[in-house]
């Protein structure tokens, strides 16, 4: 899982709904941590407010030791 939030037109990465509190104040975003776990935020359930936008998404990734494809570059 990747939570997106933007925020004042830039883009914030992180690995989970609780980690955006460590950078930010509810005051600043608009938005409480207890009220955004409640909303039930998703892929299809963005939660959007005057201040910011979150959107919750899946990280895909490789697995370690996997063959890569021959198509792809390095």
């Amino acid at each position: 899982m990747v939570v997106h939030l933007e925020f004042k037109g830039e883009h914030f990465y992180f690995g989970s709904m609780r980690a955006i509190y460590e950078k930010f104040g509810s005051a600043d975003i608009g938005i409480s941590y207890n009220y955004l776990k409640s909303y039930g935020l998703s892929e299809d359930k963005p939660y959007q407010n005057q201040k910011c936008t979150i959107r919750k998404g899946i990280l895909t990734t490789i697995e370690k030791g996997k063959e890569r494809n021959k198509d792809m570059p390095e």
